[in-house]
């Protein structure tokens, strides 16, 4: 099991010093075999927030995503509603804090069947 985190580590950590040095506004973290995100890559990735726009966790094994997770990545404005509204498992998805935008916001409730939570729009979070 450690040595499967391990490289899941490595992985994760090679992919995103291959996104800061090309300079690229996507971090693809696909098929990375994640389990849970890596706290290790916390501190690099808070970092490159500014940088990244988007982050790819497809075909991953992740159950959930921290909040530490959601307040490293606090800025965005869009996500795949249609996508997250296939997903039968997905029974909660915590936006909360991001400034998602008007058209998310007015698309997701009636496609999902499953508990997202948002923020008031305009919402800070709350200081480390």
């Amino acid at each position: 099991m450690l040595k499967k985190m391990g490289e899941a580590v490595a992985r994760v950590a090679r992919k995103v010093n291959e996104t800061v040095e090309s300079g690229s506004d996507t971090l693809d973290l696909a098929e990375c075999k994640l389990v849970s995100f890596p706290v290790g890559v916390y501190k690099v990735l808070r970092d490159v927030t500014d940088q990244i726009h988007l982050i790819t966790l497809a075909n991953n094994e992740l159950k959930s995503l921290t909040s530490k997770f959601m307040t490293t990545f606090c800025q965005l404005r869009d996500v795949p509603v249609e996508k997250l509204a296939t997903m039968p498992a997905l029974r909660s998805v915590n936006l909360r804090f991001n400034p998602l935008s008007s058209e998310v916001r007015v698309i997701a409730p009636p496609l999902i069947k499953f508990n997202m939570l948002v923020s008031p729009e305009g919402a800070r979070p709350p200081p480390p």
